[in-house]
């Protein structure tokens, strides 16, 4: 069973196709069935795809509890994960970004500012 970082399917020769994908089968199944963010029911979807920051912040907690942390952000680095929270990490326009910002002019008290 393999668990890091799987070239692309495209960067593959057409011999190494099957197996490879084989083994992204086999690393996505094991990522799911050890990952707190899969409860069979596809019920924290919307959390960790979200544009609240309270959510945001709610997934990237559940995130940081989770043994498949790493492997989840690795995978949706390889597939280019266009948004979502993935690993922990925060993705918008395929990046990672640190926080997501509020809509709208800062406020002036630094102290209510909310980012995730």
């Amino acid at each position: 069973m393999f668990f890091g970082v799987l070239p692309e399917l495209g960067a593959l020769e057409e011999s190494e196709m099957i197996p490879m994908a084989i083994a992204w089968d086999e690393q996505r199944n094991y990522i799911l069935g050890k990952a707190l963010c899969d409860d069979g029911t596809g019920g924290l979807t919307d959390l960790f795809f979200s544009e609240e920051i309270p959510d945001i912040i709610e997934a990237k907690a559940i995130c940081e509890m989770c043994e498949s942390r790493e492997a989840c952000f690795a995978g949706a680095v390889a597939r280019r994960e266009p948004w979502g929270v993935w690993g922990g990490e925060l993705f918008m326009n395929g990046k990672v970004i640190p926080r997501k910002r509020p809509r709208g002019r800062p406020p002036k008290d630094p102290a209510k500012r909310l980012t995730a």
